[in-house]
This record gives structure tokens, C-alpha cells and sequence, in this order.
């Protein structure tokens, strides 16, 4: 789609497809400027880590022709539990300054990585109920990871202003659509082809956070070998379109089969953060990514998790003008809520 423009676009990149999004702030509220959806081939980026670098590149200057994209800065995002650490801690209570300085030696304890091999971010929550002492989000990121991200964008002709990481863009995504509620524990869950995400809010602000190199490409490959077909034709059957041979109730059953992996996951990932709270409870989840689209989805998790889950709505509280394909954008809107929350972000912003 054809907008020109300047500030800064969101640019999602994932396993299956390059996600683009550009906000412009209207009437005390945002209105979409641009929206676009680009396939990427397969085993191009797996679990979070750029595998074809050149190709990746040639696919982002393709999506940039062809959605006439004007703006040259992006604000990008990477996730995957091999390269990004998030922790929350508790440190003693002191300055935004004084935890610069000593940052690096905080780190060092949670971070299992050589601490000159990350670059590390932080952001004072606030203080806890025990007196002198405060609660940090801690963010290390292998350097490595970075570098190859920044590079790619740079070499499709785009200048990558943030470096964020997607639980983060879910959260701002999540703040301008939904109405936060200060004691109740909402799950940001987006999973995509090779990576999950949970994220899990309390009154808005991050309170558990967990990467899984599991995602969609289970159920692609599950069709695969059930029906002896490639890998597109496996992609098209997840979306629920007609193939020949294929009855459609057949591939649901092997796509439910397979989600098995996933829920169990996701699962773990709740119990886990019930058993390190005390058992603080979970009240609903937002369901975002590619699995999203998956027939049914959201219902399973309801079911195996116990906890009532909607799919996301990223553009609820976002003007859309008349020149889009609103139906479009409904049906697609699943898959771009990481891209929404990186259109949301400025320089200079925490």
C-alpha cells in the first residue's frame, strides 16, 4: 500500500512474514498510515536468529517497493530464549544514574553469557513493599543477535533507530487498546512459526516474562507428513483453504494433534509463573501471531489452560481511514500486533 511520509515504521520481522506498520498520532489518539504483510520463504530466520542474511535483506528491499515505503527509520524488535535474557529483580533502592554505573555488575549474577558480550538495558519498576529495596526489569541481548538484525535492515536501505524486544512491543500495543485494570494478571501470549512469547501483566506492567523456540511450523510440519505434501501447500491447509486430496477435517485433526506440543508449553509457562507468585492467578489471555489465525486456537487454550482467552485486537482503539481494506486488515490484525507496538515507539522513549 502506497503511503509516503516521514517518522519512523514498525518493522516486525518473523519467520513467515515481514509485518509493517506506520501510526501518526490524530485527535488525542493514532490513525494507520500504512499496513503491510510480506511472506518470507522458509529457514530464512529460525527461533530469533537470522539464517540467510542476504536473502532476508532482498526480502525487506522487496516489501519495501512494493508497499512504496518513503520512511527510512524502523524501529525493529528480537525475541528467542537462546540470545534475549529478561529477568525481574530486586536490587537496593537507589538512582536511574547510580544503576547505570553499576549495572554491568548487577547483571552479571543473572546473565548466562559473558557480560561483555550482551548489551544491557534496564527499567526501575518501582520500590517494593520491603523497605530499601526496588524492583528492575533486566534486559541482556547477545550483541551478536543485534548485529545481525541492524545489519540486515541497514543493508535494505533502512536505518534502525530502537532495538526492542517483542514482549515489550506486545505490552505497548496492549496499553493504548486495552483498559488496564490494577490488580488483574493478563497473559500476552503470541506465538508465530518458530517462537512463543508470554508475557504477563499485572495492572499493565510486566511482571513474568518467557521466550519458547516452539510455533506454528509444528503444525506445517505435522501436515507434511501426513500428507505427504510441501510446505506451502501445508501453509495454505493451516489457513483453511481447500486442497485437493485433503479433506478439511481431516487436516484439523492433525492441526489439534500437533497443537499438543504447544498448549503443554504454554502450560508449563503458566504454572510456572503461578508457583514462583504464590499462585497468583492468571484472569485472561490475549492470543496474538500466526497461531491466532489457526481455527479454534484461542478455544484450546481456553480448555487446556483453564483461562478465558480472546484473540487480539490491536487496532481496536486505532483509526483506520476509508483507503484500506478493513476486512483485510480484521482477518490479518492477529499477526501485527508486535508491528502496532513498534509503530508506538520513539527515540528517547523507555
Amino acid at each position: 500500500m502506497l503511503f509516503s511520509g516521514k517518522g519512523s515504521i514498525g518493522l516486525d520481522i518473523g519467520s513467515s512474514y515481514i509485518k509493517t506498520v506506520k501510526l501518526k498520532e490524530s485527535k488525542g489518539g493514532y490513525e494507520l498510515e500504512l499496513f503491510d504483510i510480506h511472506p518470507l520463504p522458509p529457514e530464512l530466520v529460525v527461533d530469533g536468529s537470522i539464517i540467510d542474511s542476504l536473502r532476508l535483506t532482498d526480502s525487506i528491499k522487496e516489501m519495501i517497493k512494493k508497499a512504496g515505503i518513503k520512511s527510512k527509520e524502523a524501529v525493529i524488535s528480537i525475541s528467542g530464549h537462546s540470545s534475549v535474557i529478561i529477568k525481574r529483580i530486586s536490587l537496593p533502592e537507589m538512582s536511574e544514574e547510580e544503576l547505570s554505573e553499576s549495572i554491568k555488575f548487577e547483571a552479571e549474577q543473572y546473565v548466562p553469557f559473558d557480560i561483555d558480550d550482551v548489551n544491557l538495558d534496564f527499567q526501575i519498576i518501582g520500590p517494593k513493599e520491603e523497605a530499601g529495596q526496588m524492583d528492575v526489569i533486566l534486559v541482556a541481548v547477545k550483541k551478536e543477535i543485534i548485529n545481525e538484525y541492524t545489519s540486515v535492515v541497514k543493508e535494505a536501505g533502512l536505518t534502525p533507530i530502537i532495538v526492542d524486544i517483542d514482549s515489550f512491543a506486545l505490552e505497548n500495543m496492549y496499553g493504548i487498546n486495552y483498559e488496564i485494570e490494577a490488580e488483574k494478571n493478563v497473559a500476552l501470549l503470541n506465538i508465530g512459526a518458530s517462537t512463543i512469547n508470554v508475557s504477563i501483566l499485572k495492572g499493565g506492567i510486566s511482571v513474568f516474562t518467557r521466550d519458547s523456540s516452539l510455533g506454528s511450523n509444528i503444525h506445517a510440519e505435522a501436515l507434511q507428513r501426513e500428507f505427504n505434501i510441501p510446505y506451502e501447500t501445508a501453509e495454505r491447509l493451516k489457513r483453511g483453504e481447500s486442497v485437493e486430496n485433503v479433506a478439511e477435517e481431516d487436516a484439523h485433526a492433525v492441526i489439534e494433534s500437533a497443537s499438543e506440543e504447544i498448549l503443554g508449553e504454554i502450560v508449563r509457562s503458566f504454572d510456572y509463573y503461578r508457583s514462583a507468585t504464590l499462585q497468583e492467578d492468571i484472569s485472561e489471555v490475549i492470543l496474538s501471531g500466526g497461531c491466532a489465525l489457526l481455527k479454534n486456537f484461542a478455544s484450546m487454550i481456553a480448555e487446556k489452560a483453564g483461562v478465558e482467552t480472546r484473540v487480539v485486537e490491536p487496532f481496536r482503539n486505532i483509526r483506520i481511514p476509508k483507503r484500506f481494506d478493513t476486512v483485510y486488515i480484521e482477518e490479518m490484525a492477529p499477526i501485527m500486533a508486535v508491528a502496532v507496538g513498534l509503530a508506538l515507539r520513539k527515540q528517547g522513549d523507555r
